[in-house]
């Protein structure tokens, strides 16, 4: 009988080395979501498969954004000691610029180290002029401001993407099925099984699901034209479409549409059509650099003044009292 029959440690297996990247405010359940199953494939292999440190920018403590604080066991200058090395990160990644950072990761990408970013990490790798010729995803929130940033990568809006020395998780939970994915392609699928009871996850998904619920799904909605014109909505936020155009996608009258609209989501298509465009709004203020006009256009209003007298009204103060600053400025 072998070791693998009897489950026991085997001291010739090396350790792969895991590294966590956490950037401030990073998401602390996208990257327990992550860390996790290597925990759990250590304990129910009855083998150390996996050790795994954490590292920070700048070496210092690093918050996650609900305050919690981790403590660095592993100097970024370091990493090349690593297998693999997944950038967690959340907020905003579009302001992280630290070139010092972002330097050290264009170095590491030159070894055999794997590199990921899991929920707003992959911001990063691109950041670093890493994810050229690679397919990638993450957080479908950032993804508005990074296809601004990036038009010209491979973005997809996937749960997780597996592409060579590439991984990337849109975040959430969804780590725990790109962990899942990963523990059965190198360890085998008994165990990736083993390991998804584990933590309850009774539906493992693929990494070419949908991030997100579709429209029905998060409204309650099962009427079908209103799915056809709800969906065609938040496809069509720049040049957005008259009520006419709205009802014919319907197949309904524009009385019809208006009357499925106050029965269904309390309000009219074009009040439901303006929140969705001012939410898009507020994404873009927060993530991105655009000017308020260059929003504006994005989000289908006529002018800056126009959008900014509607977003005064819906969110109570002006467009531009929603810049942030970068979490880490340059140096």
């Amino acid at each position: 009988m072998t070791h693998d029959d009897l489950h026991l440690p085997r001291s010739d297996v090396r350790p792969e080395m895991f590294g966590f990247l956490l950037i401030p405010g990073f998401a602390l359940l996208a990257y327990a979501s992550a860390v996790e199953p290597l925990r759990a494939a250590n304990i129910l292999s009855g083998r150390t498969l996996f050790r795994w440190r954490h590292l920070s920018p700048d070496g210092l403590p690093v918050a996650a954004s609900n305050g919690l604080t981790i403590h660095p066991d592993m100097r970024l200058e370091d990493a090349a000691e690593l297998d693999t090395l997944i950038i967690c990160a959340g907020g905003n990644p579009a302001g992280f610029r630290d070139r010092a950072t972002l330097t050290r990761l264009r170095l590491l990408s030159h070894g055999k180290l794997r590199l990921g970013g899991v929920s707003g990490g992959p911001y990063i790798l691109a950041r670093a002029g890493l994810l050229r010729g690679y397919r990638f995803t993450l957080h479908w929130e950032h993804a508005e401001s990074f296809s601004e940033d990036f038009p010209q990568l491979d973005l997809r809006r996937s749960l997780f993407e597996i592409d060579r020395d590439r991984l990337t998780c849109s975040g959430g939970t969804a780590p725990l099925d790109m962990m899942h994915a990963l523990l059965a392609r190198d360890h085998g699928a008994a165990l990736a099984m083993r390991v998804s009871e584990w933590f309850l996850q009774t539906q493992i998904r693929e990494g070419a699901n949908p991030q997100r619920m579709a429209p029905g799904q998060r409204l309650g909605i099962s009427n079908r034209a209103m799915l056809k014109v709800l969906e065609f909505m938040e496809g069509e936020i720049e040049t957005p479409s008259s009520r006419d155009r709205l009802a014919e996608l319907g197949g309904v009258s524009v009385r019809q549409l208006e009357r499925l609209f106050r029965q269904h989501l309390g309000c009219t298509p074009g009040t439901h059509y303006r929140s969705l465009r001012l939410e898009r709004a507020r994404m873009l203020l927060r993530q991105t650099s655009l000017s308020v006009l260059e929003i504006a256009m994005a989000c289908g209003f006529a002018s800056a003044s126009h959008f900014s007298r509607a977003y005064r009204v819906a969110f109570g103060h002006p467009p531009v009292s929603e810049r942030v600053p970068d979490n880490i400025a340059s140096r």
